[in-house]
Formats: structure tokens, C-alpha cells, sequence
């Protein structure tokens, strides 16, 4: 009797240290995942720091036009200011967050798209080597906040379904790893923004 309580003891031993290794497993791996969610989003977030600092060149150039419209001007600036002082912590991102980044980078873009409107009145403007650069990087930036956002939400698709498939999502709760927020289009999206006409 004595050696069969020994070998229940040690298969139930073993079985508990076989699911402890498993869990450890698990929730090293969401660890590792949501690092790369983490770092995807700061990578998202310095495209559009990149952006946003293209903003004082594009305002230099076209105020050494006198005529050019300081509202338009201002709109930019201000839109600027707000898009670049929401900062949000990827550890604790929810969906109001990402709706208000992405809020106030729209607005920026919006702003953008009306200044670049205007520019077309002035050929000399639109003509000058600075806004050309300007227009040229410009165009780069936006491409790569389009790809760095496709990133992002790759990487965040694979956290959350790892973290909500059974058995992890059980390990995911006990060790409080959250769903991630993913980018959405924006109302209209489904049009391409005229920023720059050829």
C-alpha cells in the first residue's frame, strides 16, 4: 500500500509541476507578445512625431510669403500642438485612448489637407524648393504611418487572440494582461485624402 501512495504522490508531484511549467510558459510568452505590441506602438507613435516636426519647416516656408492666409497657418499650428500632447502609456491603452489619438491626429491631417488646398493660390509657394521637400517627405511620412499602423494592429491581433483562446485566456485573466486596442479607419476613410495635387 505504502509504495502505491508513493507513486500517486508523485505522478499528482509531477502533474502539478507539468501544469506550473505550462502556466509559467503561457504567461512568458504573453509577456513577449504584448513587448511586441509595446514596441509597435512606439514605432506608430514616432511616425507621427516625425509628422508633427515637419510642421515648423512647412510654417517657415509659408510665412515668407507675406499674402499666404495666417488662419489657415494658425489651424495647422494648433492642431499640431494638440496632436502632439496626447501621449498614451501601451500598457494600459483602451479603446477611449486610441479614439482620441486618433482624433487629434485626424484633425491635423484635416488641417494639413486645407493648407495644402490653399497653397495651390500661390504657384510661387507651391513652386519654392523647401515646400517641394516639404511635400516630398511629407508624402513618405504618411505612407509610413499607414504601415506602421497596419503593424500595430497585426501584432495587437495576435496578443488578443493569444491572450482569449482557452486554456491561456484563464492565465491571461489570473495575470491581468488586457486586450490591446487596434486602429480604426476614420469616418470617410474609404476616400483617398487629396493632400497634394500633381
Amino acid at each position: 500500500m505504502k509504495g502505491k501512495g508513493c507513486i500517486v504522490l508523485i505522478v499528482i508531484v509531477a502533474l502539478i509541476a507539468l501544469v506550473g511549467f505550462w502556466a509559467v510558459g503561457v504567461r512568458n510568452s504573453f509577456v513577449g507578445q504584448e513587448q511586441t505590441v509595446n514596441a509597435k506602438w512606439s514605432n506608430v507613435e514616432t511616425v507621427y512625431q516625425k509628422r508633427a516636426n515637419l510642421i515648423p519647416n512647412l510654417e517657415r516656408t509659408v510665412k515668407s510669403y507675406a499674402k499666404f492666409e495666417t488662419e489657415t497657418l494658425t489651424k495647422v499650428v494648433e492642431a499640431r500642438s494638440k496632436a502632439t500632447s496626447i501621449n498614451i502609456d501601451p500598457t494600459n491603452m483602451t479603446e477611449a485612448d486610441m479614439a482620441k489619438f486618433q482624433a487629434a491626429q485626424g484633425e491635423l491631417s484635416g488641417t494639413l489637407s486645407r493648407l495644402m488646398a490653399v497653397v495651390e493660390s500661390y504657384p510661387n509657394l507651391k513652386a519654392d524648393q523647401q515646400y517641394i521637400n516639404f511635400q516630398r517627405e511629407y508624402t513618405a511620412i504618411e505612407n509610413s504611418i499607414r504601415s506602421e499602423t497596419v503593424y500595430y494592429n497585426d501584432a495587437a491581433r495576435e496578443y488578443n487572440t493569444r491572450i482569449k483562446t482557452f486554456p491561456n485566456n484563464v492565465i491571461a485573466n489570473f495575470s491581468n494582461f488586457k486586450e490591446k486596442p487596434y486602429f480604426k479607419a476614420e469616418a470617410g476613410a474609404e476616400k483617398a485624402p487629396s493632400v497634394f495635387s500633381e
